[in-house]
């Protein structure tokens, strides 16, 4: 449910940005984030100085990985879309998907030993209900406009 939720969000958010002034749109959402997450986690000024940057670094590298993908998948649609294929091809389209999905477990892996140097455990689980959070609203806002 949740990766449906993220991934609806993702999408959302893409078509959003699309729809002209994407830079703008997104600096202002991530700026939103940041002082959302730095009320929610009560950062010292010692925690965020060394926070921020590991969270930028994953954040940045999520976006790119998940970039690529959706850009296959795209690429996809432009050949001919799935219907086309050939066996090999899905499956070629199957395996890169399965490699998206492991680089970001693996990153996600490293991302949370990273942010265990620099927080508390306790601070790394309410970033992660924060985030959560952040998101719903996010959504909420996007759905409230909508109508």
């Amino acid at each position: 449910m949740r990766k449906k939720l993220t991934l609806l969000l993702i999408l959302i958010v893409s078509v959003s940005f699309a729809q002209g002034g994407m830079k703008e749109k997104k600096e202002k959402i991530k700026a939103l984030k940041v002082a959302y997450i730095t009320e929610k986690l009560d950062l010292t000024t010692e925690e965020a100085q060394k926070f921020w940057p590991v969270y930028n670094a994953f954040d940045d590298k999520q976006f790119e990985i998940k970039h690529n993908k959706m850009k296959a998948i795209v690429n996809q649609f432009e050949n001919g879309g799935f219907e086309s294929l050939s066996d090999k091809e899905a499956l070629d389209l199957i395996t890169k998907m399965e490699d998206y999905e492991d680089e970001m477990h693996a990153l996600k892996k490293r991302y949370l030993k990273d942010l265990l140097k620099v927080l508390p455990p306790k601070k790394v689980i309410r970033l992660k209900k924060a985030e959560d959070e952040f998101n719903r609203k996010l959504l909420r806002e996007f759905r409230g406009r909508k109508n």
